[in-house]
């Protein structure tokens, strides 16, 4: 479904991705790891529309994802879960759903999709009236995945959603993106909790300094030396 080839980015001619290519089958979850200012959220951005590579392609269900303007994507089937939640704070948390739902397929299953919400995340039924920015984190991250959910894409993109959370939310947040790729979604996430995403996930990419060091089955990936040493502490 998602292919990106000899992706290159740079920022004030500084490269933050060198020639990275990774693949995303269709109802796959996949992982990309690394550490901090590897590139990880740059390369989210690319797909999404908000940086624009130096050099490379990418191609979504067959197409040229480049030569459709950003705000095209999400009418494409793609929804991007940004690093540190960014809800709309001012919005009460059902404004927060019906902004998700903008594009085509998500406003024309509105209230199926709701349904479905508040059965996945029922403290956002609890909270329908309540501004987002008033929530807990674990609840900003459960509207922020909801709200991307409500556009009914076909690629969604998970960019850090554990960050600064208590283990307990971490665990819930976890419990609930293995229940969504359960359900058929496509789901390519970046995450810093390397072990226990290499327990939920189909494959994996390790990227380190802008460029993919390692790539597999999240089994071969667990069992990588690299892997091992520096991400689970074996």
């Amino acid at each position: 479904m998602l292919e990106v080839r000899n992706l290159s980015v740079a920022y004030g001619g500084l490269r933050a991705l060198s020639d990275v290519s990774l693949s995303v089958g269709e109802r796959q979850f996949v992982t990309l790891v690394g550490p901090n200012g590897a590139g990880k959220s740059t390369l989210f951005k690319t797909i999404s529309g908000v940086v624009p590579p130096a050099s490379g392609s990418i191609s979504f269900a067959g197409e040229d994802l480049l030569a459709r303007a950003p705000s095209d994507r999400a009418h494409l089937g793609i929804a991007h879960v940004p690093e540190g939640r960014q809800v709309f704070k001012t919005l009460t948390v059902r404004e927060n759903l019906e902004m998700g739902a903008y594009p085509k397929a998500g406003h024309a299953r509105w209230a199926q999709t709701l349904d479905r919400i508040h059965a996945l995340f029922p403290i956002l039924q609890e909270r329908a009236g309540q501004l987002a920015g008033t929530l807990s984190g674990g609840e900003q991250q459960m509207c922020a995945i909801a709200r991307a959910l409500m556009s009914k894409p076909r690629l969604l993109l998970l960019d850090e959603p554990s960050a600064g959370l208590a283990p307990l939310v971490v665990q819930q947040v976890f419990d609930l993106v293995r229940t969504i790729a359960q359900e058929g979604y496509t789901v390519l996430i970046v995450e810093q909790n390397v072990q226990q995403v290499l327990e939920l996930v189909d494959r994996a990419y390790l990227l380190e300094v802008g460029r993919i060091a390692l790539a597999g089955s999240a089994a071969e990936l667990k069992q990588s030396d690299v892997i091992r040493r520096s991400y689970l502490g074996l």
